[in-house]
């Protein structure tokens, strides 16, 4: 039984539970539940790592925006005149005001419903109603909305984050962005996305969806049986389990289904039509990455905090059509700590004909979208881990969760030397290491005192 006497921070004390148990591949089920925990990760993750906001084909135009959000606040992200990418804290400088009412649109500047002042698409403060009399003589310079700290792209994809001494997008990203080019580099036209996202609610911590997506793969036997008696995948679950799971750097991991060779029958890269294949070269990534992409039949991983991505052939329907790559990226956007709202794009290749991305998004509706087969199979789970890990008992009971799949002796997941990328890897995908490497991560920016960093690379552990 745990003793409660003379508590003052139950964050710490779970933070404790977690330091200690993950040597051992325990985990205090409190994490997915704790109020006080949630609190801390709001300043601690989300006010200080590289969080994905949009992706750049959403805002193609001078003056367009989306409103995205960093943990549970607003922020504008917009295309200025100059083409520049700015990433606006949603609140006027004069009361805090919400300047931007809309989830998308194009404008040349955002006006304060309150008393009208007015900013243009970098968030400089242009003017305001009777602006001698009220406040002729202030400096306007001082008076723009507050922008993140830093703002960076990768292949399209726009991060931001609210700290000034964090490190830089590339640093930060370290290894992962070798997976990051495997998957959107293939070819010179790269990928955009295909509408707005998807945003639906659940009762769950959103810690669960980077978990899952940093590389569960152990649950797909149980819970997407179904998947596989519909003929959705067109790969046996046992070849399916085959592959590797990544640790590309601290935080970031993912997970590979892989054949083991170019002569393997099946899907390569990802399932993408061959007539896009024939134009996936080594011309913007390396013979090593093109070569994993060729015998990838699915990639699934997780930059932390809450960004994932999911490439792999699917269809909606296994009886008329036959599966076809689909990537989805999304974000598990925290709510509380009983709640996430998830966002979800899928994207294409921009070379891809308008039929071939009509059938990659339909099959992208069917399985992983708010009415899919994947996804209602997901979450119904998900809500109940947070139950559990707000629940009395979990507490009093000290109740442990087990991560410890692919320790040593325990299972059949082994780490391999000869992998052609950067991290730490494993095979096959009957491993849990993936999950650990996420949750060290998270322990050492949850006990970062501020302008500290957990170590960005393996070698400096």
């Amino acid at each position: 039984m745990t003793n409660f006497t003379n508590r003052t921070d139950n964050s710490e004390r779970i933070l404790d539970q977690l330091e200690a148990g993950l040597p051992v591949g325990e985990l205090p089920a409190s994490l997915y539940g704790s109020k006080e925990i949630y609190e801390r990760e709001k300043r601690n993750v989300f006010g200080r790592c590289w969080v994905f906001l949009a992706h750049e084909s959403e805002i193609p135009a001078k003056g367009d925006y989306v409103l995205r959000k960093v943990g549970e606040d607003n922020f504008v992200v917009v295309r200025d005149e100059q083409g520049e990418i700015n990433v606006l804290f949603d609140a006027c400088r004069h009361r805090g005001v919400q300047i931007c009412r809309a989830d998308s649109g194009n404008t040349s500047h955002f006006r304060c419903p309150y008393h009208g002042w007015t900013y243009d698409t970098k968030g400089n403060l242009i003017g305001a109603p009777l602006w001698k009399n009220a406040f002729g003589g202030m400096d306007k310079s001082s008076n723009g909305l507050a922008g993140a700290a830093k703002v960076g792209s990768k292949h399209g994809l726009i991060f931001a984050t609210l700290d000034p001494t964090a490190p830089s997008l590339d640093d930060y990203l370290g290894g992962m962005g070798w997976y990051l080019d495997l998957v959107f580099g293939l070819n010179e036209h790269g990928v955009e996305v295909l509408g707005a996202p998807q945003r639906f609610v659940i009762d769950a911590n959103w810690k669960s969806g980077a978990d899952n997506f940093s590389g569960d793969d152990y649950h797909l036997g149980t819970l997407h049986k179904s998947v596989w008696e519909i003929g959705a995948f067109p790969v046996s679950f046992q070849d399916n389990m085959m592959g590797y799971h990544i640790q590309a750097s601290p935080g970031h991991s993912l997970s590979f289904s892989m054949a083991p060779n170019d002569d393997e029958p099946g899907p390569k890269f990802f399932g993408y039509p061959e007539r896009v294949a024939e134009t996936f070269t080594s011309e913007r990534i390396s013979e090593d990455q093109l070569n994993v992409a060729r015998r990838s039949r699915v990639f699934v991983g997780n930059v932390f905090p809450n960004f994932s991505i999911l490439a792999l052939p699917m269809t909606e329907d296994g009886a008329n059509f036959p599966p076809t790559a689909v990537l989805t990226i999304r974000t598990w956007q925290p709510v509380s700590e009983g709640k996430v709202e998830i966002w979800n794009w899928f994207c294409a290749y921009k070379n891809m004909t308008e039929e071939e991305k009509q059938r990659s998004y339909r099959a992208g509706l069917g399985t992983f979208s708010m009415g899919g087969s994947f996804e209602m199979d997901d979450t119904e789970p998900w809500i109940t881990v947070a139950r559990t890990g707000r629940s009395t008992a979990a507490e009093v009971l000290d109740f442990k969760l087990n991560y410890q799949m692919g320790m040593p002796g325990i299972g059949i997941g082994h780490p391999v030397d000869d992998w052609a990328g950067p991290g730490k890897a494993f095979w096959t995908r009957y491993e849990e290491g993936v999950q650990r490497n996420l949750f060290k991560f998270y322990l050492g920016m949850m006990k970062a005192e501020p302008g500290q960093w957990p170590a960005l690379t393996f070698d400096e552990d």
